[in-house]
């Protein structure tokens, strides 16, 4: 058990080791997301005014329409997103294995979206923070006080962690502030430190700062039931006074951490917004200049003779100014040149462009702008854009998405929401696969729908153009449809079983007899009269 120091100099080398990096986010904070300036130079005040480097909301905006589509591509809350089934193909197609793992499913929807779980709106605050700093962090744990899930949220700004030899995060350090209060209700007041144990009586809202620490067990014992026998430890620190406040455990690491990209030898992740920030530079001076010209266009500066008549020069509507003009009536007081807003505004489009292809805002945009379109025509726009997302957002499945449903069904398992496991399964040992039924996985495995409509279509032109119907015997229909039905996201109980197929089938067959006996009957009845009148 590594005590309360070590823990604390650990976590002081992992803050020193990301300096760049807070100095980097601190940067994008003030001009992409001004509500978490200040988080990472540790100089905000709470309700201060935060958007002074920020004088245009294109990339603000960009940052929130990039959460929005994550959501919706990933994550969408009107629908079940991924499901559940066996590793094994033919347990899969056993019928009770199917109707469990989709009971499954629907009971981790269920407690996932409950009022209490709030999931929702931290899974969109993880997106938020993966646009703007690469990085996104998700605590799951069990709800307090009763049965079900509960998520947090957690800013990068007070997250630090680390990979194991496989690049996988299997430590984690938060950094938090309670008051002296809320670590009384935490831990009670005998555990806490006498420093804080004091304010409590004097100051009970006075903050302190504490350490949340979660790292692999050096030696798991399976025999022990408590902290001892889980995978991941967990302790609790009073930062300041060095004093280890609780040791416990899980069995599943409880943060789902995803980056949006990597760098080579880097683990902190790199954002669009990292990608747009010379753009949003750019764009933001831009948009002082061209306020200056807008304010001398509105406002222009005037230019007169030095015994002109600008001392008693009035700009109020309707005013009259005499001595403005010559007998001639020529103007004797004039406007400074302000140059052309126009191009500025051009210069400041070209940079918005940039901004909102880094957010992909210009992607999603493509059918937005093309409503009428045919369905091959959205099958083939949703393909296109299931090749060029997967890259990026299927990172978001194999780190964050992956890791969060396995520690879920750890969760309900342990806490008996999961129904009793069919013996078939019980046998395999319960394994089993992912299987993403998102808006994005749809997208990506639009191609193998198109390549088979592609295909069918292709051997009824080849039929009725030759009469030759034997290109359909490639194609095997049995073979299609389950997997047809699975990229539509199919549930298992709409699903016939085998049996029920071969007995349709059967029935049709007996069908299809009855009606060739009944069609036959004239001409038997036509010979067997033939016969009977030759005898």
């Amino acid at each position: 058990m590594p005590t309360a120091n070590e823990l604390a100099q650990r976590f002081e080398r992992m803050s020193q080791d990301r300096g760049t990096w807070e100095a980097h986010w601190e940067e994008i904070a003030e001009r992409v997301l001004p509500r978490t300036s200040g988080q990472f130079s540790g100089g905000s005040t709470r309700g201060e005014k935060r958007t002074d480097k920020m004088l245009d909301a294109t990339a603000a905006l960009g940052l929130e329409r990039f959460a929005a589509a994550m959501e919706s591509m990933l994550t969408p809350r009107n629908g079940k997103w991924h499901r559940l089934r066996a590793t094994n193909r033919e347990l899969s197609k056993i019928r009770e294995v199917g109707l469990w793992f989709d009971d499954v499913t629907d009971i981790l929807f269920q407690q996932r979206y409950r009022p209490k779980a709030n999931y929702a709106s931290q899974q969109h605050e993880t997106y938020v923070g993966l646009g703007a700093f690469g990085t996104g962090a998700l605590f799951i744990d069990e709800l307090t006080g009763g049965p079900g899930l509960r998520y947090k949220s957690c800013p990068l700004a007070g997250v630090y962690f680390l990979e194991n030899h496989q690049g996988i995060i299997d430590t984690a350090y938060r950094k938090f502030t309670w008051t002296a209060r809320q670590a009384a209700q935490k831990w009670g007041v005998d555990r806490l430190p006498n420093r804080i144990a004091g304010a409590l009586e004097s100051k009970p809202e006075t903050e302190f700062e504490f350490l949340h620490a979660v790292l692999p067990r050096d030696s798991v014992d399976p025999t022990k039931a408590d902290h001892r026998g889980m995978q991941f430890a967990s302790y609790y620190v009073a930062l300041e006074d060095k004093q280890t406040l609780s040791e416990g455990g899980y069995h599943t690491f409880p943060y789902a951490i995803s980056r949006y990209v990597t760098a080579a030898g880097e683990l902190y992740g790199r954002s669009p917004a990292m990608l747009a920030l010379p753009a949003i530079k750019v764009l933001n001076e831009e948009k002082r200049t061209v306020l200056k010209q807008g304010h001398r266009v509105v406002d222009p500066v005037l230019l007169a003779h030095d015994d002109g008549v600008l001392d008693g020069f009035s700009m109020k509507p309707g005013a009259m100014n005499y001595g403005g003009v010559n007998a001639d009536g020529r103007q004797l007081v004039h406007t400074l040149p302000t140059g052309n807003v126009a191009v500025g505004k051009d210069m400041m489009d070209d940079e918005r462009a940039v901004i909102n292809d880094a957010f992909l805002v210009s992607l999603f945009q493509i059918l937005i702008d093309s409503p009428q379109m045919t369905a091959t025509e959205v099958l083939e726009r949703s393909r296109e854009k299931g090749a060029l997302l997967s890259p990026t957002m299927g990172r978001q499945q194999s780190e964050m998405l992956g890791p969060m449903i396995e520690r879920e069904l750890d969760l309900l398992a342990r806490q008996g929401l999961l129904p009793e496991m069919p013996d078939a399964l019980k046998e395999a040992e319960g394994e089993f696969e992912i299987e993403y039924d998102s808006p994005l996985s749809r997208a990506q495995k639009a191609e193998e729908a198109s390549g088979l409509f592609r295909a069918v279509e292709f051997a009824t032109n080849f039929a009725n153009v030759t009469q030759d119907p034997s290109a359909f015997d490639h194609i095997d229909i049995d073979a299609a449809m389950p997997d047809l039905m699975a990229i539509n996201a199919v549930p298992m109980r709409w699903q016939r079983g085998e049996k029920d197929i071969q007995q349709i089938r059967q029935g049709r067959q007996q069908q299809a007899n009855d009606q060739q006996t009944v069609e036959a009957l004239p001409a038997v009845a036509g010979l067997m009269k033939g016969r009977a009148q030759g005898a």
